[in-house]
């Protein structure tokens, strides 16, 4: 199937572009969501602002290798390929989930940004590149990865210091040779330090320690472990759940003493910059030729006009069903479990939605003909 032809999709009748759902974000989300939506038999879309499907995963680095083997990698209805006990790369990931999309013939619309969500009359009114559209009930599956986080002192630093966040990082020959700090002690930061201390002088700046967790133990995967002891399905509504939603992230298959081995030198948290100077917060200070700032994301959900979001713009819900209805969120971290932003187990999440929304479609009142400046894709 050529993906690009599903820009028009095929579960759409009457007017185009007047569907039941719409879903903002075609990666491992809105695909899982858009396998239980098929499986009803609604009239759906799912709107991509990338050129691709997975585009979220096409921005990470070439040698980036999952913390979950192939078995806990799935979507529902297709194993992931390939060894179960083996790990997969970006590559592999970016190569599912176009399959996966082509397999079920989810009706994906790529380079379509919605550029505006608002309540309508029984409804949202949606805002694209290159039209207005409207649909019964929305789900935003844009994941954890949207506004890279780079501190505010990075604009301190020398034009000639090579600065570039995860995100925009591929592989050790974008980065000038020199001394280079990676800013951020998750397991990106882990990992692209790793990478780099092959061929330079690598420092990686660690504002607060997670908690390192053997990728393997015994023998097993360790999702293997979380998975037959059942942490992995703990939800933010048990004491458990609450208090791993409190600490620090894990680090998978990482440690301190490992990357030490490999050369590379742990400084505490990065407090500031000047020129090319870096200073780190027991004081010292480093003169470095590259910055890689590993320090995550921000979400962005202000092109939302609906009243979701807390004093801290935080989205206020419940497993992903806020209190305006027909508006839902998938895939963010810890949304209802620790795997609820994992690829393998974001499908939990996506069938709880998909049965609301039939149980809301249920509810609702014979469909009317939308105007005409109302359709999706219509300019």
């Amino acid at each position: 199937m050529d993906m690009n032809a599903a820009r028009h999709p095929p579960r759409a009748s009457g007017n185009r572009g007047d569907f039941d759902i719409a879903v903002v974000g075609a990666g491992q989300a809105g695909l899982a969501i858009g396998y239980f939506l098929a499986r009803q038999g609604r009239r759906f879309v799912i709107l991509e602002a990338g050129e691709s499907i997975g585009e979220a995963w096409r921005t990470r680095w070439n040698s980036l290798v999952l913390f979950t083997s192939r078995r806990y990698s799935g979507l529902p209805g297709l194993p992931f390929p390939g060894d179960p006990e083996r790990y997969a790369t970006r590559d592999e990931v970016l190569a599912y989930l176009k399959r996966y999309a082509a397999a079920f013939e989810l009706p994906v619309r790529l380079a379509t940004r919605v550029r505006r969500l608002s309540q309508v009359d029984g409804g949202f009114g949606l805002e694209l590149d290159d039209g207005r559209g409207r649909a019964d009930q929305v789900v935003v599956a844009t994941g954890p990865f949207q506004v890279p986080r780079i501190p505010p002192f990075a604009g301190q630093l020398a034009p000639d210091v090579f600065r570039v966040h995860s995100t925009g990082y591929m592989e050790p020959s974008d980065v000038p040779a020199g001394t280079v700090v990676v800013v951020g002690g998750g397991n990106t930061g882990f990992q692209i330090a790793k990478e780099l201390s092959a061929t330079r002088p690598v420092y990686l700046a660690v504002g607060s320690p997670m908690t390192p967790l053997p990728q393997r133990f015994l023998g097993r995967d360790l999702f293997w472990w979380l998975t037959k002891t059942g942490l992995i399905k703990k939800t933010v509504e048990s004491r458990i759940g609450q208090r791993l939603q409190q600490r620090e992230d894990t680090l998978i298959g990482s440690s301190a003493r490992q990357i030490r081995r490999l050369g590379v030198e742990l400084k505490p948290r990065l407090t500031g910059a000047s020129g090319r100077l870096v200073s780190f917060a027991d004081g010292s200070t480093l003169e470095v030729d590259a910055v890689i700032w590993a320090t995550g994301y921000r979400s962005d959900y202000s092109w939302i006009d609906a009243p979701v979001f807390d004093s801290d713009g935080r989205v206020e819900h419940r497993r992903g069903v806020t209190d305006v209805p027909g508006l839902y969120f998938l895939g963010m971290p810890w949304q209802y479990t620790r795997g609820s932003a994992l690829i393998g187990w974001v499908k939990d999440d996506a069938e709880f939605i998909a049965e609301q929304i039939e149980a809301s479609a249920k509810r609702r009142p014979p469909e009317r003909e939308p105007p005409e400046h109302e359709t999706l894709g219509v300019s």
